[in-house]
This record gives C-alpha cells, structure tokens and sequence, in this order.
C-alpha cells in the first residue's frame, strides 16, 4: 500500500487526515454508540452507495439515533473519493455515533458525529478458510441485525480465528443455527440447494447477500450450525470480498471451492455489479 492517503470528511469539511479528529468525549468512542457502512469503491466509484446508507439510516433508527442526512453523506463519499490517488479498489468507511457525551451511557446533546474515511482496499484470497467460533450471537439481543460500532465481539473471534489458521470467523446463535460472519454472511449448497440464514437468525442484512439472493437465487432458512460441517459448497458474501469460496471449515475441506453453484453466483455477481454500480 503506498504512502499516498485521501482526504477524511468530518461532519461536512474535508481534512487532511493529520488533522481529522473527534472528541475524546464522543459515545462512538467512549461506549460504542454508533453506526456503520463499508462501501467498496472501484476505480474510484462507489458500488451500491444507495443501499448501503439506506442501511445506515435503518441502524441508526434501531439504536434511536437522530436520521442521518443520506444526500449529504453521498457527497461526502463522492467528494473525499475524489482526493484519494488512483486506487483500483478502496474502501469507504461511513461512521456515524451520537456525539459527545458524558462519562457513562445518557447521550449528550451537542449533537451527531459523522465521519468518512478512504483506504485502499487489498484483495482478499481466492478462497477462505473458516474457524468455527465458541461464542454465540444472540438473535433476540437489542443490537441484532444492526451495523453498530460495538465490534469487540468480532475483533476477538477474528483474532481467535486468526489463531488457528483461518481468515474468517463464524457465528451460531443462542438457537444452535447459523448466523454469520464476523463481516460476512454465509450461504451453504446442501442437497443441492443455495441456501443462507434468515434475517431473524440474527445477522446482518448484507448488501451483498441480498443482491446475491436477487441476482442468483436462494432460499432463506433456519440452517442448524452443524449443516456447515456437511455443506457440499459454501462461500462468504460481503461489499470487499464479493463472492469468496469457502475451502476448509474448522481445518476440513469441503468438497468444492468453489463448486458449480458458487462459481455461478461468483460470475452472475461479477457481471451484473460490472454493469451496475448503483443497484
């Protein structure tokens, strides 16, 4: 990665990032109050920038947040892409908290933080190896299927993951089901069938699990954590790593990575966001 950094949008102004700063005081950092969108950027073009602050905006009312003002970050995205160097593939990172606050969980009143900041983007590997993590997702907890900047829980089963050799780590839910990835979702072949969890398992409404569902197919299901273990194929779906076979579950390979039926979701996806960048 080179030396060369874009711009950060903070609330409006477009820093240099030496200078880009939040308080010390803001619940984004003190207690984790606030959202997020990761947006891939190709060739400086957001890909599906519509649908991901659509989301923010439904995190954001989940947590009981103030709206966020959608048009203004969409300039905000177009404007700090437009100082970054000549990237083929970036990352957007969208923040959005509910500002300065005092020590502790009451909300100040001084207002929203909102921030924008732009990265080059590294290719993630052809295929995947994933590590089943101990730790449950609660499916029925306050912060289910919400985008939140509270991501301890993913930075330690990453790290486990990490540990024992895998690059992604997988959640069940306190249902003994499949839920997710830590930035990820997951769709399995099983019998010959595409299927992914349901929203009410507990994940995250992916942006790219939903256009994979719209473009390719599927069925949504309640799906035991142990049908991952005798899944014909499977394959992780996320805005950076798009379609990405799944080759060894807990250190055991699957029997395709990727198999027909990911392989087909890879090239209807690549073909279609090639042509849309806005679907």
């Amino acid at each position: 990665m080179s030396g060369e950094r874009a711009k950060v949008w903070v609330n409006g102004t477009l820093l240099d990032p030496d200078e880009a700063v939040v308080s010390v005081f803001d619940h984004g950092v003190l207690v984790g109050d606030g959202v997020f969108e990761t947006v891939k950027a190709v060739d400086g073009e957001p890909f599906a920038l519509t649908r991901h602050l659509a989301r923010l905006s439904r995190s954001a009312a989940g947590l009981g947040l103030p709206a966020p003002d959608e048009a203004a970050l969409a300039a905000g995205v177009r404007d700090a892409l437009a100082t970054a160097p000549d990237w083929p593939l970036a990352r957007v990172r969208v923040t959005y908290t509910s500002g300065p606050g005092p020590l502790g969980s009451e909300r100040g009143r001084e207002g929203t933080t909102a921030t924008i900041i732009v990265a080059e983007q590294t290719p993630f590997p052809e295929t995947a190896d994933v590590v089943v993590v101990p730790w449950a997702r609660n499916e029925r907890g306050a912060l289910a299927g919400l985008k939140t900047t509270s991501y301890a829980e993913n930075a330690l089963a990453l790290a486990y993951a990490k540990e024992r050799g895998g690059g992604e780590a997988i959640f069940g839910n306190i249902a003994g089901n499949l839920c997710e990835g830590t930035g990820t979702n997951v769709f399995l072949v099983l019998d010959g069938e595409l299927v992914t969890p349901t929203l009410e398992a507990g994940c995250l409404a992916g942006v790219t699990r939903a256009l994979v569902l719209e473009w390719c197919g599927g069925v949504e299901r309640d799906v035991p954590l142990s049908e991952l273990y005798r899944a014909e194929e499977a394959f992780l779906a996320s805005t950076t790593r798009n379609v990405q076979p799944i080759r060894k579950v807990d250190g055991t390979p699957l029997p395709a990575a990727p198999g027909p039926l990911t392989l087909k979701a890879m090239e209807v996806f690549a073909a279609h966001s090639a042509e849309l960048t806005d679907p």
